[in-house]
């Protein structure tokens, strides 16, 4: 039963990643002006004609919006029901008999993250889409999945099947740090609506180096479309943010294709882990040029948001099962 919650756990936080990639790209992280009920209602949205008006006098600034109201509500249902799901898992860890065979630790751990991603969702509304704010509640989804992923990955070893050389582990770790700056990075491309700063590839505005404002582009604390100062924030701030991502795929691409060639020289696992790897860094560059040549529709940039979960997982897969193996250089 635990590893079955675990697994329809991960499986739901893929959803609500996919859901808040939707709800951010189509503009409706606002679709609610309140939290965690919608104008007032914790079940669906105002739809009589007396309710709506009443939502419309409560929130004169923020008239309702019935599409992006059901947008918003609706990616907190699921949200919602994967925090439960989450506290399943931590009353079930913390059980006598569970405790003997794994610690609790990382169930707790999840429980408080997921709490703390309640409070962001919360915050996202009422600091009106912060950059900042934005940026750690995607961050909080990742790490959400990634500690699902782990603790279902734990629940299971197998027969080890990787032979990891020296350099194998390392590589695997420093290829998973990467993948997580460039989500990092994306999620501040996608909470300043910088995607389409640059709108052609592989140039940036016809140059390899446009002219960019790293200094405000890269300011944390700062209210969305501002400097910290309170100006409008520039174009070439924006461009910054979307070269800095660009640079960072870059890097990312050398990374994990490396890990990649390398698990293909290992056997079986090594070899479908290396195919899979190379899968999807294809997928996500082939999504991130489309979008930028496509000016970011919006299934293609859902599934930018997924491509990166999707690597997230494979690269921490990856790190788990290398550290499941004991390699023949330990001791």
């Amino acid at each position: 039963m635990y590893r079955r919650l675990l697994l329809v756990a991960t499986i739901l936080a893929f959803g609500v990643i996919s859901l808040g990639a939707f709800v951010r790209l189509s503009d409706a992280g606002l679709g609610c002006p309140d939290w965690p009920g919608c104008y007032g209602h914790w079940l669906g949205i105002p739809d009589q004609a007396h309710e709506q008006l009443a939502a419309n006098l409560a929130y004169p600034e923020r008239p309702l919006e019935s599409g992006k109201a059901w947008k918003e509500m609706i990616h907190r249902y699921f949200a919602g029901t994967l925090g439960l799901l989450i506290l399943g898992i931590c009353i079930h860890a913390w059980r006598p008999a569970a405790r003997r065979a794994q610690s609790p630790a990382l169930p707790t751990l999840l429980l408080a993250i997921v709490t703390l991603q309640a409070a962001l969702g919360m915050w996202t509304v009422t600091l009106l889409l912060k950059p900042m704010v934005v940026t750690l509640h995607l961050l909080g989804g990742m790490t959400t999945l990634a500690l699902l992923l782990t603790l279902l990955l734990s629940e299971r070893r197998i027969t080890p099947v990787f032979t990891p050389g020296p350099w194998l582990r390392p590589l695997a770790a420093v290829a998973l740090i990467l993948v997580i700056f460039q989500i990092a990075l994306g999620g501040w491309v996608s909470s300043n609506y910088a995607a389409l700063a640059c709108s052609d590839f592989p140039l940036c505005q016809g140059q390899w180096r446009p002219v960019m404002d790293f200094a405000h582009g890269f300011t944390l604390h700062r209210e969305l479309g501002y400097t910290g100062d309170g100006r409008l924030l520039s174009a070439e701030a924006l461009t910054a943010i979307h070269w800095s991502h660009r640079i960072g795929a870059l890097i990312v691409l050398f990374a994990v294709g490396t890990l990649a060639l390398a698990l293909l020289r290992n056997k079986r696992a090594g070899r479908f882990w290396g195919w899979t790897l190379i899968g999807l860094l294809g997928l996500q560059l082939g999504l991130g040029i489309a979008n930028v040549l496509l000016s970011l529709p919006l299934p293609l940039a859902v599934a930018h948001n997924l491509g990166a979960a999707a690597l997230l997982s494979a690269t921490l897969a990856i790190n788990i099962r290398l550290h499941q193996t004991k390699s023949p250089w330990q001791d």
